[in-house]
């Protein structure tokens, strides 16, 4: 995979840039001056990221991912990421034919759906999941392949199915994992 190098991220105008940043050069970025992506986080090819968007650190964004902010935003806290082919949407249109739809008729036609996301620490969502406008991926939550969340999760649990249902806890065994990690990364900074 080709990444976009650092000097060329950022003449891009990001509203904030960590370091070791990798961003794939088949990604497609748009609103740039709206996303801010912090150290260690990655965006790979065919990825479509738009709108108001925070990357936190040490966050993954696989192959073929739409991560649509629009004007609500999203929040990738750290150490969280979505697997092949999801899709995040904060905006939807009424499906129930009372309104237009589409982003080709004016607002005053339409009644969007509009809220922000909210993917929390250490949370993982399984390749082909759907995730919806209002939805916060509680700290610690999986979400197994091919879910569509509507609706928010609680802290460290395993969510599955369409729509996605609690399914058992999640264990914390990685927060020690963390711990490790940081610490060997702080440790590199001094040198």
């Amino acid at each position: 995979m080709a990444f976009i190098t650092e000097q060329l991220l950022k003449k891009m105008g990001f509203k904030s840039l960590g370091s070791n940043v990798r961003i794939s050069d088949k990604a497609s970025i748009y609103n740039v001056d709206r996303i801010e992506i912090g150290d260690n986080s990655r965006i790979d090819d065919f990825c479509v990221v738009s709108g108001k968007v925070f990357v936190g650190q040490n966050v993954h964004i696989a192959v073929f991912c739409n991560v649509a902010g629009g004007e609500k935003g999203i929040i990738f806290e750290d150490f969280s990421g979505l697997s092949y082919g999801c899709h995040v949407f904060t905006q939807s249109d009424d499906y129930g034919g009372r309104t237009l739809t589409n982003p080709t008729v004016p607002d005053k036609y339409k009644q969007e759906i509009k809220k922000a996301i909210i993917i929390g620490r250490h949370s993982i969502v399984g390749t082909n999941s759907v995730i919806f406008p209002g939805v916060v991926l509680a700290e610690g939550t999986s979400v197994g392949a091919l879910s569509m969340v509507t609706k928010s999760t609680k802290e460290w649990s395993v969510y599955f199915g369409i729509p996605a249902k609690y399914i058992k806890a999640r264990k914390r065994d990685l927060l020690r994992l963390e711990e490790e990690y940081l610490a060997s990364e702080k440790n590199k900074e001094v040198f």
